[in-house]
């Protein structure tokens, strides 16, 4: 820790008085950041498998297999409805009662959320009230990781060296690939030992246990972590606090709304290459499905690669230079959606991996990259809302409309989708920079 002091003294943090660990370096305030963000991403994943494997054959067996997948991917989409109301309702819980009350409450709510899904009735004991149960459960975990935003990701950002900030930024985002690896081995084994029957009877409920576990044991993690007195300081001399959402609409709604837009290509390829494809080849291929996982797996092994790759271009280029660079190449790559996805084993294949690499590459860069725009006093606000709605408007939606116009219209118009979102980075990153210039 001896570049800690340093660190410390750039951003005018100034030292406590609790000995040789007064001090928080970059590194420690990572570990938070990691825990946080992979536990987040294994719990998403979980959930994003089971609504293509799980979901539509236990809650929709009434419909025919497309459109209960589409249903299914409706209630998916309810949790990115639900974060940002989440965010506003738990941080004035936050202005009232204090950032460890408000996690508490984040933590309880997640877990019921999600242990709830894991003993939830199926549409064959229930009925139509296994759906609504599905529903409410998948509203509480949005409310939940809406809720469960630390401040962690700013502090990190505000503390980390000028020359190694892509480099830090992208450490967060390694929780994506990492927790899809994890949460599609554990479906790949699942499906591979158990019989058709006891998967969808039993099975698949395993996931939503480990999530559960390692949720509360992250979340817990946080807790200790941000009420330590060194990090409460830091936190409170970074003015990471919350403010009225009428306050900081009025005064920093073009920011929030640039910087969710910004990373949308990214957001948008995120579901193109992992929910998507899992659907369409469930409903229109012969292929394997636990072997289809390894392959997707393979690609999120690579993805972790590109993410690290991500910040080092990103301390070179600068992270909007970055993140409009692939951009460029997402556009690029979803004119061969089509040729890919209809190629067989081997264009399906190449189409995964291809793809989870451009993923990493700009999804490593796209947390915080315009939210410096914010105000010292609106940075905690946000970055959590810029968050919650880059997720609702890039990725939310995502399998849904893939699946749906694939399905309806071919493939082709999935390349559109893909496109149409690489346009709104291009465009959302050229109007910061004019936003800047004008400043």
């Amino acid at each position: 820790m001896s570049g800690t002091s340093t660190i410390n003294a750039e951003h005018g943090v100034t030292p406590g008085h609790h000995g040789s660990n007064s001090n928080v370096s970059p590194g420690e305030i990572a570990i938070g950041v990691v825990i946080g963000r992979a536990s987040e991403y294994f719990d998403f994943f979980v959930y994003a498998i089971a609504s293509v494997l799980v979901f539509p054959k236990v809650f929709f067996p009434f419909e025919d297999p497309l459109t209960a997948t589409l249903y299914s991917f409706i209630i998916f989409s309810f949790a990115f409805i639900a974060r940002p109301i989440g965010t506003v309702i738990l941080m004035m819980v936050q202005q009232k009662f204090g950032r460890e009350t408000k996690l508490t409450v984040a933590l309880f709510m997640l877990g019921i959320s999600t242990a709830g899904i894991a003993f939830l009735p199926t549409y064959a004991s229930l009925g139509v009230a296994s759906i609504v149960l599905l529903s409410v459960l998948r509203i509480g975990q949005g409310l939940a990781f809406g809720g469960s935003w630390d401040g962690l990701p700013s502090l990190l950002a505000l503390n980390a060296p000028e020359n190694k900030r892509g480099w830090y930024a992208m450490l967060g985002q390694l929780g994506a690939p990492l927790g899809f690896v994890i949460a599609a081995g554990l479906f790949a084994y699942l499906l591979s030992a158990l019989s058709s029957a006891d998967f969808l009877d039993w099975g698949w409920r395993y996931p939503f246990y480990v999530a559960f576990a390692i949720n509360v044991v992250a979340l817990f993690a946080r807790l200790r972590l941000v009420a330590t007195t060194e990090y409460a300081r830091l936190l409170e001399e970074r003015e990471l606090q919350p403010v009225k959402v009428t306050e900081i609409v009025g005064s920093q709604g073009h920011n929030i709304l640039v910087g969710a837009l910004a990373a949308l290509a990214s957001y948008a390829l995120f579901h193109v290459v992992t929910v998507f494809p899992l659907s369409w080849i469930v409903l229109h291929s012969e292929r394997s499905i636990p072997e289809f996982l390894v392959i997707q797996i393979a690609g999120a092994v690579l993805a972790a690669g590109s993410v690290v790759l991500s910040g080092l271009i990103a301390d070179k280029l600068g992270r909007r230079n970055t993140l409009g660079f692939f951009a460029i190449l997402i556009a690029l790559f979803s004119f061969f959606v089509p040729s890919m996805m209809d190629g067989g084993d081997t264009g399906q294949t190449v189409f995964i991996l291809i793809g989870f690499v451009l993923l990493g590459l700009s999804y490593g860069q796209a947390a915080g990259a315009v939210t410096a725009n914010f105000k010292a006093k609106y940075r905690y606000m946000g970055a959590a809302l810029t968050s919650d709605l880059a997720w609702l408007v890039g990725a939310g939606f995502a399998p849904l409309v893939a699946l749906g116009l694939a399905a309806h219209f071919g493939l082709e118009y999935v390349s559109l989708y893909l496109l149409s979102g690489a346009v709104g980075s291009l465009a959302a990153l050229s109007l910061n920079r004019a936003l800047e210039l004008k400043d």
